[in-house]
């Protein structure tokens, strides 16, 4: 069975995006949803994604609070800065980041984290020095970010994959 569904979790939810999508349950979608979800799950079997577990449920559900507390606060963030008149205008910048995380899933997760965040962007990860280049909208210097990715992010992902 196996052989035949690499990953059935995400041949499952792509099938149920599928179906979302398309906003129809007929017998026509969901063949044609099942055929798609599981020749892209075989596609994952090419790519070889490193596996990864899952330590701490808590962990994940204190983190999914925090970026979403996070996301809510910069679109306030990003919509006052572009709505605002203020004389000192917003200053954006590029900001290196030194993260201690390893596990490949963890950085991936992070960098969805960062580009999801309205007024941030993940930009370049050098692995061999462990820096990351990010893009912030509104900052008056960068050395407030290294520790609220730290801190709010590295810390708990930490405590999640590693």
């Amino acid at each position: 069975m196996r052989y035949w569904f690499p990953y059935p979790l995400l041949s499952l939810l792509l099938l149920g995006f599928w179906l979302l999508v398309n906003q129809s349950v007929s017998p026509g979608q969901i063949v044609l949803g099942t055929i798609l979800s599981v020749s892209l799950s075989w596609a994952m079997v090419n790519l070889e994604p490193s596996k990864s577990r899952l330590r701490r449920p808590g962990a994940a559900l204190r983190l999914a609070g925090t970026v979403i507390k996070d996301i809510a606060q910069s679109n306030v963030a990003v919509l006052g800065a572009v709505l605002s008149r203020r004389k000192p205008p917003v200053q954006s910048a590029f900001v290196m980041l030194e993260l201690t995380l390893k596990d490949d899933n963890a950085l991936a997760l992070l960098a969805c984290i960062l580009t999801t965040t309205p007024g941030t962007a993940w930009l370049e990860y050098d692995r061999q020095t462990r820096m990351l280049l990010i893009h912030v909208l509104d900052t008056a210097d960068g050395k407030d970010w290294q520790s609220i990715v730290t801190n709010r992010y590295e810390r708990l992902l930490k405590e999640i994959f590693e």
